[in-house]
């Protein structure tokens, strides 16, 4: 179910039939709400302080949540618990609260919501240091996001899968997963995601410069014998 908002307002004002105004609330409830969230996700990208939470932005997935549940719209509950997770996640960095929600959009939402929330559960997964599930999440969320042709999101899902590369010793997969991203992304003119591409390369180059650097001083001083260390822990990537 899908709320025209132009449309249900000329049918309840001008037919008398409001039956069709919760469906549009709904709609733009939640397009307000991810209005405010691309804001909080540009002003980070921007560098400085961060961002604080918009106070309207959870009420607002509250509000879409509540009309979606009156009207039986299962598609639109699973989207607003993807918002609801997804702000916990990014914004509040409370992955205890985000992951029940998410777990929920996946099993519940369409193909659109279903690759999101696979993303995020994934980032989520890397953060506990779980690099096997975050991967499969990843890939899963990668496959939904070709089918319904989210190339620019492909590229970004790309991101995560390299670092786990780098943790566990791949470079070479690491660089080649970069690259061919970095190809996706310039193919679909995605900027904010060719910019992340290109920090993790940088990130990975510089720590990749001072594991042989590490290696290199403690080889002198230990002569033909090779140091043992604990994995690197992974890093994950932008929500």
């Amino acid at each position: 179910m899908t709320g025209d908002y132009r449309t249900a307002y000329e049918r309840a004002v001008y037919g008398g039939d409001d039956s069709g105004l919760d469906a549009a609330e709904a709609e733009l409830a939640l397009a307000r709400g991810r209005i405010l969230h691309a804001r909080f996700l540009t002003g980070r990208a921007r560098g400085g302080p961060p961002p604080a939470e918009h106070p309207e932005e959870l009420p607002l997935f509250e509000r879409a949540a509540s009309l979606f549940q009156a009207l039986g719209d299962t598609r639109g509950e699973a989207e607003f618990l993807f918002w609801i997770g997804c702000l916990h996640q990014v914004i509040r960095r409370d992955d205890e609260t985000a992951v029940p929600a998410l777990e929920r959009a996946a099993r519940a939402g369409d193909p659109h919501t279903r690759a999101e929330a696979l993303r995020h559960l994934g980032i989520a997964a890397h953060t506990a240091g779980r690099l096997d599930e975050a991967r499969a999440r990843l890939e899963e969320s990668s496959r939904l996001r070709r089918e319904i042709g989210a190339l620019a999101g492909v590229a970004a899902n790309m991101v995560g899968p390299a670092y786990i590369a780098a943790a566990q010793g791949r470079h070479a997969d690491a660089e080649a997963t970069l690259t061919e991203a970095r190809a996706i992304a310039e193919a679909q003119h995605a900027g904010a995601v060719i910019q992340q591409i290109d920090d993790a390369k940088l990130t990975l180059l510089a720590e990749e410069g001072q594991h042989r650097e590490g290696r290199g001083r403690a080889d002198h001083v230990l002569g033909t014998q090779t140091l043992t260390s604990e994995p690197r822990p992974a890093r994950t990537p932008t929500a």
